[in-house]
């Protein structure tokens, strides 16, 4: 096979919507340590505590009660994370630094065996400077990175939260890759978050550096900080993916700022944009209705979702935003996020999500959870502020590459992020070579996902029963072959037992194929 079907690109984005063709494009690489294939959810003490007496180790053991009590580890929720002023003011006299007794009188590898016996993971957090954030002067990580990461190992810590005050101007990059390194030297599996603030666009650089990276600054809990910080981060959907995600801080959801119309259009966004989903309330004190918004099933599995895209924006018109999210299996999440202060309907169309053709189209509302069907049409009259979210299903039948036949010199591989099910298929470099599935009708359309890592596009004959239905059909570049886009033409396919095929007209080969769908 082909060099060229294992060559990766960081190209620009690139959206196009016409016949079902969605393109995109990712980070070359991504950081590997096998960590955070979805985003982090969990939790962090700063938004609703920062450095008051409160925060202490009986707050964190509270909190991993709470997850298991609450049913928020049963939700999905798994890191407990403490925030800035868990050390004292200085090292010792070997240089480590110390838990607060006062605050932590078990030390933090206890803190950390009681989260693990939960079941659950624990972070902790320090800065890429000489000190933490906090005017107290507690000590950062620079010039100690190996001795911290080590230290961190030892005390069974899973995450870290790296920040960036007190830098003394060194460089970003160098800074954040030293602690990379240190991490990996530790002998620990520890998810790392770079919390740069977006001061060196970190999403253009960050993918082989951290598993997360802030986008933004600091979250407050107020509509405008929070819309704020999703109307620059939205706009940044071609870096995120399995392993590396976009981060526009914590939730604010249940501190009290916000209505509870806004702190759902906070979680329906974060949730869309793939972003962490941290709690940064004191779940002691939160209401009922907001465990009902943290722990909202449907809503957490368009976050959790193992395809890894971030929500694109369809249309963004004078503070009416539609938001449309690709999903794993083949489904699309859409969001109407009203911005203004008036009620307004906001509209899109199942076309315009790149979903296929189909009939009729079945819409469930996430929140209100009801069901209705839709021949395309995806409307509503939103409240201000508000966010209404939707699941589209088109009724399609999924078929994964894995279970297709691939014509000799062809392979199912799973070395490209970012594939439904458990493998692609890779044909090989030659005319003829093809890829076909088993199928049972009946069917109007057939959507094929695909990468393209290379500048050309794959060309196939589509056939169906050993007839040629599509010929010279186009399979056109997506940017890189860890980006994965659709294919889709119509077909009058009759109920019962049926061959699909796809070859090859040129000598490239096809291109990596991930599934074929039938739309009902």
């Amino acid at each position: 096979m082909s060099s060229l079907r294992r060559s990766t690109s960081a190209a620009a984005a690139l959206v196009i919507a016409a016949s079902g063709l969605v393109l995109g494009s990712s980070p070359a690489s991504a950081l590997e340590n096998g960590l955070l294939r979805t985003p982090p959810m969990g939790f962090n003490n700063w938004n609703s505590t920062q450095c008051r007496a409160e925060f202490n180790e009986a707050m964190i053991k509270g909190i991993a009660d709470i997850f298991v009590s609450k049913g928020l580890k049963a939700a999905g929720y798994t890191y407990v994370n403490i925030d800035d002023c868990w050390a004292l003011p200085a090292r010792n006299s070997a240089g480590d630094l110390v838990p607060d007794p006062a605050r932590f009188p078990g030390g933090i590898k206890a803190l950390a065996d009681y989260v693990h016996g939960k079941g659950l993971k624990f972070g902790i957090y320090t800065s890429a400077g000489t000190k933490t954030c906090n005017t107290a002067g507690f000590p950062g990580a620079l010039g100690h990175e190996q001795q911290d990461a080590n230290l961190f190992a030892s005390w069974g810590v899973d995450y870290l939260k790296y920040d960036n005050c007190n830098n003394q101007g060194v460089d970003a990059q160098q800074r954040y890759k030293a602690m990379r390194d240190a991490l990996a030297k530790s002998g620990r599996p520890i998810a790392y978050s770079i919390c740069e603030w977006g001061q060196n666009k970190p999403w253009t650089w960050a993918a082989p550096v951290g598993n997360l990276w802030r986008t933004t600054g600091d979250i407050s809990d107020k509509w405008s900080s929070m819309i704020g910080k999703a109307q620059t981060n939205r706009g940044l959907a071609q870096y995120a993916g399995p392993g590396h995600w976009n981060d526009p801080d914590m939730l604010e959801v249940g501190n009290g700022g916000m209505t509870a119309a806004e702190y759902r259009t906070h979680f329906s966004l974060w949730a869309m944009m793939a972003a962490p989903l941290l709690i940064g309330s004191d779940l002691r004190k939160a209401s009922d209705d907001s465990f009902a918004i943290l722990k909202n099933t449907d809503v957490i599995a368009l976050d959790q979702d193992p395809l890894g895209k971030q929500a694109t924006v369809l249309s963004a018109n004078g503070g009416l935003v539609v938001y449309s999210k690709v999903l794993a299996n083949g489904d699309r999440a859409v969001a109407l996020s009203n911005e203004t202060s008036a009620t307004a309907t906001i509209s899109t169309s199942a076309s315009a999500t790149g979903i296929g053709g189909a009939s009729s189209y079945t819409l469930k509302d996430l929140w209100s959870k009801a069901v209705r069907s839709t021949t395309g049409t995806i409307s509503a009259s939103v409240p201000s502020h508000a966010t209404v979210l939707y699941r589209l299903s088109s009724g399609a039948a999924r078929y994964e590459a894995e279970s297709a036949t691939v014509s000799a010199g062809g392979t199912i591989d799973a070395n490209h992020a970012g594939f439904s099910g458990t493998g692609f298929a890779n044909g090989a470099n030659a005319v003829g070579s093809y890829v076909e599935w088993q199928v049972t009708g009946p069917a109007s359309a057939l959507t094929f996902g695909y990468a393209n890592g290379t500048t050309a596009a794959r060309p196939v004959d589509i056939a169906v029963d050993g007839t040629v239905v599509a010929t010279g059909v186009p399979f056109p570049p997506t940017g890189a072959w860890t980006t994965w886009s659709t294919v889709a033409r119509p077909v009058s396919l009759a109920a019962g037992a049926h061959t699909v095929r796809v070859t090859a007209t040129t000598a490239d080969g096809p291109a990596n194929l991930d599934y074929l769908d039938l739309s009902r």
